[in-house]
């Protein structure tokens, strides 16, 4: 079930409990130009809140609490890009987090498919459509369609995260990949900073 919340906040009596898969749709990939419209959130019970957001002013208290909040980890699939948003557009460091596309990258070293929809595809026998990944998510009213979509990109992630933390100890990089998960709000930081494009570690 998707529980569309139009130009609100969070509301303050749901309990998401140890961790909360969380997602955002933006009107464009690029940090400073596309704004944030829609961040969704799942507890992996099946069941999916999308929060539109109040563009002119992003007032969001619970859902800022909720980001930043410490007993709570945060799972995303390309964290590094929603975490960036947050911090722009809510002026939050979202933290702790885990991340199923470094995970995968990590201990799915058999392929170079790392996407959403295959990992779905792959460790849940799930298919997922990802046809509204382009569309308006500035628009006042989202379509059906575009809250189905925007749901299904956080109703699987608990699902990811526990096949792929069975993997990641198998092939003992669990302390590597947890290494990394800390290291996001830092990489989303130098990516508002202008280094987005730039490994800081490179030799050249």
């Amino acid at each position: 079930m998707a529980n569309f919340l139009h130009d609100a906040d969070l509301p303050d009596d749901i309990d998401f409990g140890a961790s909360v898969a969380v997602d955002s749709e933006t009107m464009g990939l690029r940090l400073g130009r596309d704004p944030l419209c829609v961040v969704q959130l799942s507890a992996g019970n099946g069941d999916a809140h999308l929060v539109q957001l109040r563009r002119d002013s992003y007032d969001a208290p619970n859902l800022k609490r909720l980001l930043t909040d410490p007993k709570v980890l945060k799972i995303f699939h390309f964290g590094r890009f929603d975490i960036a948003m947050f911090a722009l557009h809510l002026g939050v460091v979202t933290t702790p987090v885990y991340c199923t596309k470094i995970a995968s990258k990590l201990a799915r070293t058999y392929t170079d498919r790392h996407g959403l929809k295959d990992l779905v595809r792959e460790l849940l026998t799930t298919d997922i459509s990802k046809a509204q990944q382009s569309s308006d998510w500035g628009a006042a009213t989202l379509s059906p369609d575009q809250i189905a979509y925007a749901a299904s990109d956080v109703l699987h992630l608990h699902a990811l995260k526990a096949r792929l933390d069975m993997m990641l100890e198998r092939e003992g990089r669990s302390e590597l990949a947890q290494a990394c998960f800390d290291f996001l709000p830092s990489r989303a930081q130098l990516d508002l900073a202008g280094w987005e494009d730039i490994d800081v570690f490179a030799h050249s």
